[in-house]
């Protein structure tokens, strides 16, 4: 499948990415298919899923269809006990207007800490808007704090097609995802059983490539799909780009960890003369990051960690820097959130995808992945000017010196930290991070 240059485009901010959600709402004629890993019960998911069920009350035919993990629709925020969840929010919207939509809570694991559906796309008849974003106040920065990601839309009659056929062969069809906006209350037992079912199917799961459109663009577009360690075709992706790379490589993620051998693809990279640019989300600016003046909680420790993993990597690496081929740039943007996820290489393959590129998504979660191949560079102004914007709020890395060391953390974060790595309970920690 395949797309031309006018297909494709770079969608600037997250309230942009809320209005053209909100647009493709209004003005879909056949279908509707959000896949994320969540639709939270805020304002901002409120005006969301209020809209698709209006746009459906409007048009009965309207085909709507919302995936979201179904643990993580059974729980409440990390650190909010007091949140009881997003399916209660499904059943009373639900049960206010006569046509429904339908939402799947995906069963990928029996345990969310073992895995969650990760798969990201959003389908509006021929067009899809991909993004790392769930929906929410914070990814669509409905308030003051905003959770940054990358958003863009494609529009390929053949990728949509495919994306809809696979949620329809892997999730829909086999029926062991439940709906989560009607009332009947799904046994535990049986939930687990379906998980067990489900993950299994999900193992051998793939996205159709055949092309029915007669569309012949000048950019390859390949869809894939990873699940598990083995035989995952987002990670074997990945790993070609490192290999293959021949002049630049770029990555964006949110949480450094990178797999053992992913770090060790990197540093061949790096041997072999590719010059490498990090882009990586600053302690302060982490998900779980927990100001001094706010009350802390252990989950606060995460983004501590993820920094004392990059001083280590830039320590073993300081040669490359010194020599200008690896380039490490912290990005900080007032009391936002950085989200970001991606690989370039060579400013011509370009993999966009909800990928964290640590080692949870590499074995435990369920991921996809969008691979454009552009060998004449046409995208390369939608690139750069893309990256330039994410650059704006970066501070390269030049020395592991300039970053806060155990010492320099405060107590409450210091104090667990260190408990962690005299137990050696940070091995296992770093797998599921």
């Amino acid at each position: 499948m395949s797309l031309d240059a006018a297909d494709f485009n770079v969608i600037p901010s997250a309230k942009a990415f809320k209005n053209a959600i909100l647009e493709h709402i209004s003005n879909a004629k056949k279908r509707i298919y959000i896949t994320a890993l969540y639709l939270q019960e805020d304002d901002a998911g409120r005006e969301i899923l209020n809209a698709l069920y209006c746009a459906k009350q409007n048009r009965p035919e309207l085909n709507i269809k919302i995936f979201v993990d179904a643990h993580r629709a059974q729980r409440g925020l990390i650190g909010d006990p007091s949140c009881e969840g997003n399916q209660g929010f499904y059943r009373k919207i639900a049960e206010q207007f006569p046509f429904k939509i339908d939402i799947y809570g995906v069963l990928v694991k029996t345990k969310e800490l073992f895995g969650v559906l990760h798969l990201k796309g959003l389908i509006f008849d021929e067009t899809v808007i991909y993004t790392g974003a769930s929906i929410n106040d914070v990814y669509l920065h409905q308030g003051e704090k905003c959770r940054f990601d990358r958003y863009h839309i494609l529009k390929c009659t053949d990728l949509a097609d495919s994306m809809v056929d696979y949620l329809h062969r892997f999730i829909i069809n086999p029926g062991f995802s439940p709906l989560l906006n009607i009332t009947e209350q799904l046994d535990k037992k049986i939930q687990k059983k379906f998980a067990k079912k489900q993950k299994a199917l999900l193992k051998k799961s793939n996205y159709s490539t055949q092309v029915h459109s007669d569309k012949a663009g000048k950019i390859k577009v390949t869809p894939m799909v990873g699940f598990g360690a083995r035989g995952n075709s987002v990670n074997n992706c990945i790993r070609e780009l490192f290999k293959t790379s021949r002049e630049s490589l770029v990555l964006f993620t949110p949480y450094f960890n990178l797999p053992a051998i992913l770090a060790k693809d990197l540093r061949k990279t790096l041997l072999r003369g590719v010059k490498v640019t990090m882009v990586i989300g600053d302690k302060t600016a982490n998900d779980f990051f927990i100001p001094e003046d706010q009350e802390f909680s252990k989950i606060g420790i995460i983004p501590y960690i993820y920094e004392i993993l990059l001083v280590r990597f830039i320590k073993r690496n300081q040669h490359f820097i010194d020599s200008g081929l690896l380039n490490v740039h912290l990005w900080t943007n007032s009391n936002h959130s950085f989200h970001l996820k991606g690989v370039v290489a060579d400013n011509q393959r370009h993999l966009i995808t909800g990928n964290n590129l640590n080692p949870r998504a590499w074995s435990l979660d369920l991921e996809n992945a969008l691979l454009l191949d552009d060998p004449q560079h046409l995208l390369s102004n939608k690139w750069q000017v893309e990256l330039q914007s994410i650059m704006d709020f970066t501070r390269r890395v030049q020395h592991s010196s300039e970053l806060q060391s155990l010492a320099d953390y405060p107590k409450h974060a210091r104090d667990p930290i260190r408990k962690l790595q005299l137990s050696q309970i940070d091995r296992l920690l770093k797998r599921f991070m």
